[in-house]
């Protein structure tokens, strides 16, 4: 050790001592390797050392002042209470000798067989899925032994993972090359192939609907066209574009249809069912160019530069023909979203605005909007005829044009709100909560979100705080305690003790897991 002493108007010195001084208002205590005080006032009179002896060290003279001060120390012995703790494990910055992993990964990443894997210790664990209780891994550091003896070094197994990439990327390529084979002999001999669940999607539901749709609106399309080039009308003209822009919409539709039926794939993991509202985003976006915009342009033209019409009689024989196809269309369109909503227990407004089913919203909405605007141009072109004044039939076009700006932005709103992810209703979200904070596993939770992601599909988060109590009782009660106390009694020493934590403990997590899937089970 070393000492110090410390003197008033004096310099300090150093000196090695096996005990440590220490200056207390009047009192110095000094703390000897064997845990006792000292008196340092008064001589040594049991032939005591002097190293044991607190020597006086200064440059010759005596502070007067202290010169007749007394010390007094004390005697009992210091009682240190020392923990006993267990070493602490480094385990560096990376660790996986306790990892599990599946057989899978065990064969792909390490290059084995199935037979090289039967020799391993095999481990029951609870499941991540749902449709299994418990399923075999293997440990991780026993797979990179034995990838290790079957391929004797690490480099010859980076060299087996490089060859086995390479064979991968090439049966890629092959088997694109020949599905495009397989698609030229279809085109060439046809079809034979049974109809694929995405094709059977437009027979029933949403496809169904935008089926029916594109049929319609392509023959109202044709037809109006006809009308227009005839009678030279802003408002047929205006009524053309409509349909073709609404053709084009749910042509896009059903190719939203289409993608969103697609399997999940390791660049996807969630799949593609947002598809249906990228696609109606865009079919909102493309009504209002291609609609509204070519409406208010033609009817602003029509304003400026006027000029007589011809005979009327045809567009309004199509006008006729087309108010009872949209009508039709828009009957369908009905039909579905009220099946869906009494489904969902939703009215038909909020089935709507909520943007439940994306594409049969914008059927219903754009067979609303065709059907209001065959009106207003069949208005607005009797007003011409009647008065012979071609600005009632521009007039048509722009109220057209505002009637498509109206659903386009309604359409746009709704979508955009789907894709970015909004809350469920108030309702719902109190149900889920009062459902977790009603089980006795659960003490409080926190944070509580949860997401509709569209398509009936839901995002619920929450932070939770577990009673431990009850969840380790619940370990407990799965367990034979009488066994379990005769562990308790064997244990001795600290590696007995930490042995014992250990399993028990992962085994109360093991708990904690499964306790954590009945719950989500129950949410769901």
């Amino acid at each position: 050790g070393w000492q110090a002493s410390m003197k008033s108007g004096s310099l300090s010195y150093i000196l090695p001592c096996n005990r440590l001084p220490v200056q207390l208002m009047s009192q110095v205590r000094v703390y000897t390797s064997n845990g006792q005080k000292k008196d340092l006032g008064s001589e040594d009179r049991n032939g005591s050392t002097s190293e044991e002896t607190l020597h006086k060290v200064g440059t010759g003279r005596q502070d007067t002042s202290n010169a007749g001060q007394k010390q007094s120390f004390l005697k009992e012995p210091i009682q240190v209470k020392v923990k006993a703790v267990l070493k602490k494990r480094e385990y560096g910055p990376k660790y996986t000798q306790n990892n599990f992993i599946t057989g899978v990964r065990a064969i792909n990443e390490f290059c084995l067989k199935s037979s090289d894997l039967d020799q391993l210790r095999k481990i029951k664990r609870r499941s991540p899925h749902d449709d299994t209780e418990t399923f075999t891994v293997y440990l991780r550091s026993d797979v990179e032994a034995k990838s290790l003896e079957v391929w004797g070094s690490p480099e010859a197994l980076a060299r087996e993972r490089k060859r086995r990439k390479e064979a991968e990327i090439k049966y890629r390529e092959n088997l694109f090359r020949n599905q495009r084979l397989l698609r030229e002999y279809r085109e060439f001999f046809g079809n034979t192939k049974p109809r694929s669940s995405a094709a059977a999607m437009f027979f029933k539901g949403p496809g169904k609907v935008v089926m029916v749709a594109i049929c319609i609106n392509g023959l109202n399309f044709f037809f109006k066209l006809l009308a227009w080039v005839y009678t030279g009308s802003a408002s047929m003209f205006s009524e053309a574009i409509h349909s073709l822009a609404d053709t084009c919409n749910q042509a896009l539709l059903a190719l939203g249809i289409s993608q969103s039926a697609r399997t999940p794939d390791p660049s996807h993991p969630y799949g593609f069912t947002n598809m249906r509202y990228i696609a109606s985003l865009i079919s909102g976006v493309g009504i209002f160019m291609m609609g509204a915009g070519l409406s208010w342009y033609h009817g602003i033209i029509g304003l400026l530069h006027p000029h007589p019409i011809e005979s009327l009689l045809w567009a309004y024989c199509i006008l006729a023909g087309s108010l009872v196809s949209e009508g039709a269309t828009l009957l369908v369109a009905i039909n579905e979203i009220r099946r869906s909503a009494r489904a969902k227990g939703l009215s038909f407004y909020q089935y709507v605005v909520q943007s439940r089913d994306p594409s049969t919203n914008v059927v219903l909405l754009e067979d609303a909007a065709a059907v209001l605007s065959v009106a207003v141009a069949a208005t607005c072109m009797g007003l011409t005829s009647l008065t012979g004044n071609p600005y009632y039939d521009s007039v048509g076009s722009l109220g057209v044009g505002t009637l498509l700006g109206t659903v386009s932005a309604f359409l746009i709103y709704t979508n955009t709100e789907a894709l970015l992810g909004r809350s469920i209703q108030p309702e719902q979200l109190q149900r889920l909560t009062e459902l977790l904070e009603s089980d006795p596993v659960v003490r409080a939770i926190h944070d509580v979100k949860a997401t509709d992601m569209g398509m009936s599909k839901v995002r619920f988060k929450a932070e939770v705080d577990f009673d431990g109590r009850v969840v380790t009782r619940s370990y407990l009660e799965k367990q034979d305690v009488e066994q379990l106390l005769q562990e308790i009694q064997q244990v001795k020493t600290l590696e007995e003790l930490e042995a014992f934590m250990l399993k028990h403990g992962e085994n109360i997590i093991d708990t904690l897991g499964a306790e954590v899937d009945r719950l989500e089970k129950d949410l769901k």
